[in-house]
């Protein structure tokens, strides 16, 4: 947790108060909001703004470079040690290709893993200090990351937008 900031976990048993919850803190300012929840439920997630996950581009580089990779290896080795075959071109793509899709996927697996570690910060991912395990159960949270001065003023905030339990993290 960065200095000078709080966390601020509200407990809330129905959907619909979250909501109500979400939007009205939303509304005063608080822009650092995440939702903790049981279940999926498409009201909560239409309140999150959608997010692009890296991973994909580290996807798409990894199957690039297989590509052209597996195009410039089967090039090379046949420039290398030409086969002449008949009146056949030495360098002849269609039978390239089976190489280079192999290779396209092998390294966009592998660029795909890697993303998903990085973006993950695997080794260094901190603990979310917010778990609760009735958060697993049967009620839904609303965890507010705010400056050590507002925590007070966001556990009044949620206790009115009727949070059942306000703590601090």
């Amino acid at each position: 947790m960065k200095a000078g900031y709080r966390d601020v976990v509200g407990s809330f048993e129905e959907v619909d108060v979250i909501v109500k919850a979400f939007n009205n803190l939303k509304e005063t300012g608080y822009q650092d909001l995440s939702i903790l929840s049981p279940i999926y439920n498409h009201e909560l997630d239409n309140l999150i703004k959608p997010t692009v996950s890296p991973v994909r581009f580290f996807t798409l580089l990894g199957g690039i470079l297989g590509c052209a990779s597996g195009f410039a290896l089967t090039i090379w080795t046949s420039l290398d040690w030409p086969l002449l075959t008949s009146a056949k071109p030495i360098v002849s793509i269609p039978p390239f290709v089976i190489i280079a899709f192999e290779l396209t996927i092998l390294l966009g697996a592998v660029g795909t893993l890697f993303g998903l570690i990085l973006s993950a910060r695997f080794p260094f991912a901190p603990i979310k200090a917010a778990y609760d395990p009735k958060f697993t159960e049967d009620r839904f949270g609303i965890l507010v990351r705010c400056l050590e001065p507002q925590a007070p003023d966001v556990q009044d905030a949620l206790k009115s937008l009727g949070a059942e339990e306000v703590r601090f993290e």
